[in-house]
């Protein structure tokens, strides 16, 4: 179930960090990220700022393969970041990503870092729109959480956002790059997560089946070895690994053991 339009997505990307801007302003941008071990905010800021280009430009170039990407990923220089420099700079990423995305339209074909399959639009400039949606999504709580801040979400975005991550974390590719996740398969091992601050109409609900030679996952009302429930925010925080599964207002029902093993495990985002 695909939420968001590419156009919608486009516009989140702008949108998204937008609302980073507003959180950094005046801001100490030397704060350490937990989410992000060895990395401060300015740190995190000039990654995502980088993402973004690179994502421009493999979009633009319509890259074969891809680009080199090392100049957001030694953040070393970047230590000492100062918020009215690189706000505007961030925005300015985002917004060029975001154009030229549009130009080229959701069928673009381009490089990806994975294949066309099932909800993955691989091979088409509309990955590099979802993804880099989420990418911005997810690095703005980095972002604010390191800064002590409350971090909130659209509702349409959370539910994408999971959906994509449900997406991505199952690709038969996993079993090859991360042979561990293969410890993952076992009878009777099926995780359920239920956000409980949505109508019943929109769904929020997602079975993860580890049961096969294979991961699966669907949105589904079942009954499951372990069953997680709490607001839609919280469900997408834990399963990147950004809050604790034991957290304020979230309910653990059924194996934890098998929840904990699960989130050890994968290893998208």
């Amino acid at each position: 179930m695909t939420l968001l339009s590419f156009d919608r997505r486009c516009s989140e990307i702008v949108a998204q960090t937008q609302l980073l801007r507003g959180a950094i302003e005046g801001a100490d941008l030397t704060r350490p990220v937990p989410t992000c071990p060895g990395w401060n905010v300015g740190q995190l800021l000039r990654h995502l700022g980088g993402t973004h280009r690179w994502a421009e430009e493999m979009v633009r170039t319509r890259a074969t393969g891809a680009l080199p990407d090392q100049h957001f990923r030694d953040l070393s220089p970047y230590a000492e970041e100062d918020a009215a420099e690189v706000a505007p700079w961030l925005v300015e990423g985002a917004e060029l990503l975001a154009e030229t995305l549009r130009e080229a339209g959701p069928d673009a074909e381009l490089w990806t870092p994975v294949p066309d399959f099932g909800q993955v639009a691989g091979g088409r400039a509309d990955f590099y729109a979802r993804r880099f949606t989420h990418e911005t999504a997810l690095h703005r709580a980095d972002a604010v959480l390191a800064l002590g801040a409350e971090y909130t979400l659209d509702q349409e975005v959370a539910l994408d956002g999971i959906d994509e991550w449900m997406a991505l974390g199952s690709l038969p590719m996993h079993f090859e790059v991360h042979p561990w996740m293969r410890e993952l398969l076992g009878p009777g091992r099926t995780l359920h997560f239920h956000a409980t601050d949505t109508a019943p109409e929109v769904a929020a609900e997602w079975v993860v089946d580890l049961t096969g030679d294979a991961i699966i996952w669907r949105r589904a009302h079942e009954k499951a070895a372990v069953a997680v429930r709490g607001p839609l925010t919280d469900l997408l925080l834990i399963i990147y690994k950004r809050r604790p599964a034991r957290s304020a207002g979230v309910e653990i029902l059924g194996d934890e053991k098998l929840l904990d093993f699960w989130l050890e495990r994968v290893s998208f985002g």
